[in-house]
């Protein structure tokens, strides 16, 4: 079902006007140099029409022929200078324009990244895309051409007035009665019509958000038949921007008939005052032709600085919701102001934890726990338990509402964001491949790598067995997020990419989820060489992989409710015992004796799901988090 439309946000521009200024500043020298060509773009553009007095009242009237060359060469002379002044304008301001798009994208994708987990969990892709692209592209006219056109336009309508009053002040006068009748209801439009301009920017980034999310599930929507439905989706998406579209066509076009209306209507003033003044000899033929190419400098420039203040209106409106994100706290703004290079080792604790998404729902409660350093803790319980948020925090993606986490003493919150990260190896259980080889994937852990240490890297993970079949080898495009691979592929390329990290702490999140149990049983070593000596962290789908571990965390409703060894948990014959019973009877039924007589329960339904009872067991079986 297609989002609801947000109600609409009026432009802060306040607020949204220091980033224009800063912009602008940036490049003062580029636009003071094209104020400069403008001028005399501007001044040169004053010569045709200043000159048709003299060519029709001297040279024609007077029958002056002496006057003829020197008018050509004057108009000549000035067309060149506007013709090579456009073209110097349109190179220094135009390339100026795309320089500050390209710096400002720049920064705002850099913004981007190094905002918190929670701010991507709750903003749809497509709309950050359209913040990097579409609205930085508005600057342009604030830094390329458009604010230029827009003080020449000021500046050629402001003489050009002046002129005309000169020329003649009752045809002035009348003139202005107009184009002031005219400016307030182009005001009016464009007031009315700017939201709509800001409105199209929100519905389009929900519309290419959710293509993007219905193409990036292809197979999804494939086995579940829903083409239908997206193509439903989208229609309505796609119609919200017709309409959308449609009303400021609808709105640019009146404008346009009343430019029609108002600029006829000056003609026909202007046709029968100046009429009466020549026939009454208060005007030449020469002064009415000159006034009526004015009259052409004054309205033109109105036409157009009324479209470009709506381009810079709109400017301002992508500036003002560029500003949402620059001002959205980063991860590490307060980095600087911590110790550099402090050392990431020791042990890890959690003390007194308590964590919540939603206000009032806690996930985690009084977690505290020690994880030696060079060990391994596996954490185990049923879907909603907390798993998955605790590995969280030891990623530093969220922080502990109550409590703290310490590495090696140092509390967590007081290292820096990247330098930390730079410690971590992690392995999830859906892990994201990029569009490139898988020794582009590999080596992303770490950048430089040598050949030789990603098929080292690759050796332990068990790469080598599927990549020697590929004709391009490590030079095999995985597509994008990996498609091309299977999930076992993708799973030992993860493990791969972590392994050549050598980090110093080891998430492995269901690492092994995605694997067959012979290719299982071929990385266990390679694992188990991965976490040695390396403070580890595991989530585990089969309880019988993480037998080994140092110390097993069952975690239940956000707490702790068991901890040990593998024993020794099956020793106290409580919540561990009972998860590892039920998964070892399932495995058990299923795999040990496949041939034994086996009569199933009779389907229920629950909710309105048709349910059996391997599905009833869904609570026991730890593939979920």
């Amino acid at each position: 079902m297609a989002a609801p439309t947000p109600p609409k946000k009026r432009t802060d521009y306040a607020k949204a006007w220091p980033e224009a200024r800063a912009l602008m500043w940036t490049h003062r020298w580029q636009l003071a140099l094209g104020l400069g060509i403008m001028l005399i773009n501007r001044a040169a553009g004053f010569v045709l029409p200043a000159s048709s007095k003299t060519l029709i009242d001297e040279v024609i009237g007077n029958k002056n022929y002496d006057l003829i060359i020197p008018l050509a060469l004057a108009q000549g002379g000035a067309t060149l200078i506007q013709a090579m002044s456009s073209f110097a304008l349109s190179q220094i301001i135009s390339v100026a324009g795309q320089r500050a798009i390209t710096d400002l994208r720049r920064r705002v994708q850099a913004r981007v990244l190094r905002l918190p987990v929670s701010f991507f969990d709750a903003t749809q892709s497509g709309v950050l895309i359209n913040r990097v692209l579409n609205d930085a592209e508005g600057i342009r006219n604030l830094i390329g051409t458009g604010i230029i056109q827009l003080v020449g336009g000021v500046l050629t309508a402001l003489v050009a007035l002046g002129v005309l009053f000169w020329i003649n002040w009752q045809m002035t006068t009348a003139t202005i009665a107009f184009l002031a009748a005219f400016g307030v209801a182009m005001g009016y439009a464009f007031k009315t019509l700017r939201p709509v301009f800001r409105e199209r920017s929100v519905i389009s980034a929900e519309v290419s958000g959710r293509l993007g999310q219905a193409m990036g599930g292809a197979r999804v929507v494939k086995v579940y038949t829903a083409e239908k439905r997206e193509e439903i989706v989208f229609t309505k998406g796609a119609h919200r921007l017709f309409r959308n579209v449609a009303r400021t066509i609808t709105g640019t076009s009146a404008i346009g008939a009343l430019s029609n209306v108002i600029i006829g209507s000056v003609s026909v003033v202007l046709s029968v005052i100046g009429a009466k003044a020549i026939l009454a000899g208060t005007m030449t033929l020469g002064d009415f032709v000159m006034y009526l190419f004015f009259v052409a400098l004054v309205t033109i420039p109105v036409v157009q600085i009324a479209s470009i203040g709506t381009q810079i209106s709109e400017a301002f409106a992508g500036l003002d919701r560029i500003r949402e994100i620059m001002e959205t706290p980063t991860e590490d703004e307060h980095d600087a102001a911590k110790p550099a290079d402090t050392p990431i080792g020791g042990d890890i604790a959690f003390e007194g934890v308590g964590f919540e998404y939603r206000e009032g729902t806690p996930v985690l409660s009084d977690v505290s726990f020690v994880a030696p350093e060079g060990t391994t803790t596996a954490l185990v319980g049923s879907s909603g338990s907390g798993k998955s948020t605790l590995i969280s925090l030891i990623m530093a993606f969220n922080r502990p509402k109550t409590g703290r986490v310490t590495i090696g003493g140092h509390d967590l919150n007081d290292l820096r964001v990247r330098e930390y990260r730079s410690h971590l190896g992690v392995v999830l259980q859906d892990n994201f491949l990029f569009d490139g080889t898988v020794a582009d994937n590999i080596a992303f852990s770490k950048p430089g790598a040598s050949m030789e240490e990603v098929r080292a890297a690759a050796r332990v993970a068990h790469c080598d067995d599927f990549v020697s079949q590929f004709p391009d080898g490590y030079d095999t495009v995985v597509g994008e997020r990996g498609v091309k691979l299977s999930g076992g592929q993708r799973q030992r390329v993860a493990i791969a990419r972590a392994i050549l990290a050598d980090p110093t702490i080891l998430i492995l999140d269901e690492a092994t989820s995605s694997l067959d149990s012979e290719s299982e049983q071929q990385i266990k070593a390679g694992l188990a060489a991965l976490r040695s000596g390396r403070t580890s962290f595991v989530i585990a789908h089969r309880l019988s992989t993480i037998q080994s571990a140092d110390q097993i965390l069952v975690l239940e409703g956000g707490q702790i409710v068991e901890r040990g060894t593998h024993t020794e948990l099956l020793a106290k014959n409580g919540r561990y015992r009972q998860l590892y019973d039920t998964q070892y009877q399932l495995e058990h039924d299923q795999f040990i004796n496949p041939g034994e007589d086996f009569t199933p329960e009779p389907p229920k339904v629950q909710g309105g799901i048709r349910t059996t009872p391997a599905t009833q067991l869904s609570d026991f079986q730890l593939t979920d988090r």
